[in-house]
């Protein structure tokens, strides 16, 4: 048995069983009796029967050539075969691909780049905008009005608005452009954020906005929190209760923005600034606001001292800065989302 043993090291147990007369079952059960000083073969060694590291090079180029690059082993394997080549096994193809980390596409795959998360930073009215395109429903199924916003996220104030038929890159130029002329914005102050859908991506627009000395940003694919004033927004006009199911015509999506966006910064006590209007925000009145509601809290307080039991009432303060993904240390007073 030791013999077998011995020659099995270099030709594998069943060849050596078949050399010496010997059943595999009668050499095992030596094994497991302890009789046959059994070692197990090193991992490096190399079977005399493997492929050459040249060999095996070729296979590896042959699927990753041109011709083959796109084809499974068995494709190549029986390709080659029919052209009267023969490289390895199927079997072999495999092992060499797993050994190379290569059991799955072989071509170079299209790696999308690591998205930077915008931190934007607004200290003032028309510091940054931000903007968004939503559907409407129309009369009928499938038929849609396209509303577009641009909102400062300071203020909450909605600088400019359209209603479209249609989403296109120059509708949205047209309206960049005339927001911007209406608000006097000096070239770099202004930063505009958007999603990245087609108009927002577009070259017309970012065009205009190197014209204009307007920086432009846009949220990483597939993460709404990246613009999260334009969603609140929108959010804000579709729970409204006299939003409609669906509009008649353009003339009524029109007609019905029109009187929501004067409602909603004229009008509209805003949670995310001090229960202020975006009007009021927008064009520097948020002091004077402010100062009255303290003049109103401590005329209550004087009139009723025990109804206040902690403190003095006071106006909820505005915020002195807002950001878009902030630093994970922001300073206080800063409004985060």
């Amino acid at each position: 048995m030791e013999v077998v043993q011995t020659l099995s090291a270099d030709v594998g147990v069943q060849a050596a069983c078949q050399a010496f007369g010997v059943s595999r079952a009668t050499y095992y059960r030596h094994y497991t009796a302890g009789t046959v000083p059994y070692e197990q073969p090193s991992k490096k060694s190399i079977s005399s029967r493997a492929l050459s590291p040249q060999e095996r090079r070729t296979v590896l180029d042959t699927l990753h050539s041109d011709r083959f690059i796109d084809l499974a082993p068995r494709e190549v394997y029986a390709t080659l075969l029919d052209e009267g080549d023969y490289l390895c096994s199927i079997r072999t193809m495999y092992r060499i691909l797993e050994e190379n980390d290569e059991v799955k596409e072989r071509r170079n795959q299209l790696r999308h780049p690591a998205y930077r998360k915008p931190e934007l930073l607004a200290t003032g009215p028309n510091r940054v905008w931000s903007w968004d395109i939503t559907k409407l429903l129309g009369s009928v199924k499938w038929s849609y009005f396209y509303l577009y916003v641009i909102l400062d996220i300071f203020s909450r104030y909605v600088v400019g608005w359209m209603v479209a038929d249609r989403e296109s890159a120059t509708l949205a130029k047209r309206l960049i452009y005339e927001t911007c002329c209406k608000q006097q914005v000096d070239r770099g102050n202004l930063t505009l954020h958007a999603d990245r859908g087609s108009s927002m991506k577009s070259k017309p627009v970012a065009l205009l906005l190197s014209d204009l000395g307007v920086t432009k940003t846009h949220s990483r694919p597939y993460t709404s929190d990246d613009n999260p004033f334009s969603e609140s927004q929108f959010k804000t006009l579709k729970y409204r209760p006299d939003f409609p199911n669906r509009f008649g015509s353009l003339e009524d999506a029109r007609a019905f923005s029109r009187r929501f966006f004067s409602w909603y910064n004229q009008e509209h006590h805003h949670s995310g600034i001090a229960l202020l209007t975006p009007e009021t925000v927008h064009y520097g009145k948020a002091s004077q606001v402010l100062d009255q509601r303290q003049n109103v809290l401590t005329t209550a307080y004087n009139t009723h001292p025990e109804r206040f039991v902690r403190k003095p009432p006071t106006p909820q303060p505005l915020h002195e800065a807002v950001w878009i993904n902030p630093p994970k240390s922001a300073p206080r007073g800063e409004e985060i989302l």
